[in-house]
């Protein structure tokens, strides 16, 4: 069964696994039973857990790492992020590529008029791509780069994946990919592994790669000194941010299959419903500090929007504490509307939003049970537990009928 916390990140170099690990906090060493060793950390503002490894060069080694992993977590997802040459002149050193799918570029048939391609390939899972094109348009996760960086522009476009570093634009090999890959923005040597080993485990992938070179003759020691560490820095912030949007998608927008089948919910709808439930339980709770986030998701709409959601959360704050039930719901629908009104005409919003309503939960503080005892003209005592807000009656028999309804 898959852990709906849990999303492994794996990378081949060290640079790049560092770059990961700097976006977790709380991180426990996880030792595989055959060796492989994993780190384990959470992800700020979410309830994402991150499980961290090393996989070496190549598709073969990442493809065995990539298959333990899901064995040993069973995660919702296994990203694999690093760093890649750039094919082409659409993408810039430090650009983002996410693969919208993976050629393994090596499969082929030698004849006597040459190679001629035989490629494997893998689709990126449709969920996957949809929310990684959400958190670009989001561009939240850029606040997870390091600071005085030039905001890298995110690609969604094939990768190549291979078994040779790829460092020329006239030899054979790298004009065969032309012929062959020509919409191919990005080539490395994992992604294939790690692709077969998800596709074989039922589990969804994704390969993201920050471009530290142009595989076109220029890669040195000192350009890689140079680059690899801002692309593996570019393709981790976007990973962690990814993960964390997963989570957040899967813990709050993702209805039983029974409700899906029998209820069709609309995305926005059901996420301004959640959102309008909790503000106000937060509300209620007293945690209007707390609530310091919500006025900037109206910042897409202006300045003027967000201080006028700043100013009707602490009226609604303070109509919380002095009302009664139906004061609650009121303000309820109330917020749920601003929220539907919001995501409507901003659906970027909606990234930000989730992760702001999982750190609301884990503030606000679970409602107790509540029992009441009342008399009920003499004929009895009702108990009457209220539990999450749905009121059960338990009648006891009164001294008059507690010979079983009988009456003299």
């Amino acid at each position: 069964m898959s852990d709906k916390r849990t999303v492994v990140i794996l990378t081949a170099l060290n640079t790049e696994y560092m770059e990961v690990r700097q976006h977790l906090r709380s991180i426990e060493r996880h030792r595989h039973k055959a060796g492989t060793l994993f780190e384990a950390g959470s992800v700020d503002d979410s309830i994402c857990r991150i499980a961290l490894c090393l996989t070496g060069v190549g598709n073969a080694p990442a493809a065995v790492v990539a298959e333990r992993a899901i064995q040993e977590f069973s995660p919702v997802a296994v990203l694999f992020v690093g760093v890649a040459g750039g094919l082409g002149n659409a993408v810039e050193l430090g650009d983002v590529v996410v693969a919208s799918h993976v050629y393994a570029y090596h499969g082929g048939t030698s004849e006597d008029d040459g190679l001629r391609a035989r490629p494997r390939t893998w689709e990126t899972a449709h969920q996957l791509l949809q929310l990684a094109q959400e958190v670009d348009r989001s561009d939240t996760w850029r606040h997870r780069l390091p600071p005085e960086t030039s905001p890298p522009k995110v690609h969604f476009r094939p990768i190549a994946a291979g078994e040779i570093v790829q460092n020329s634009r006239i030899s054979n090999e790298a004009l065969w990919i032309r012929d062959h890959y020509n919409d191919a923005a990005a080539i490395e040597m994992e992604a294939a592994g790690v692709a077969q080993a998800s596709h074989l485990n039922g589990a969804p992938a994704a390969i993201i790669r920050g471009i530290s070179d142009r595989a076109d003759g220029g890669k040195t020691s000192a350009n890689d000194a140079n680059w690899q560490p801002r692309a593996a820095a570019n393709a981790a912030a976007f990973a962690v941010e990814l993960a964390a949007a997963l989570i957040s998608d899967t813990a709050l927008a993702a209805p039983s299959t029974d409700q899906a089948e029998e209820h069709p919910v609309n995305p926005i709808e059901a996420l301004a419903v959640e959102g309008g439930n909790e503000l106000v339980k937060a509300l209620a709770a007293g945690l209007l500090a707390s609530l310091k986030k919500i006025p900037k998701l109206w910042r897409r709409s202006g300045k003027g929007d967000e201080a006028r959601i700043s100013e009707k959360l602490h009226h609604s704050a303070a109509e919380l504490a002095a009302g009664d039930e139906a004061t609650r719901d009121r303000v309820t629908e109330d917020w749920r509307t601003e929220l539907r009104h919001l995501l409507e005409e901003h659906p970027e919003a909606q990234h930000e939003l989730r992760k702001v309503l999982i750190a609301l939960q884990q503030l606000t503080p679970s409602q107790p049970p509540i029992q009441q005892h009342n008399i009920a003209n003499g004929q009895g005592t009702i108990t009457q537990g209220v539990i999450g807000g749905s009121i059960y009656n338990y009648g006891l028999p009164s001294q008059d009928t507690a010979d079983g309804g009988r009456r003299s």
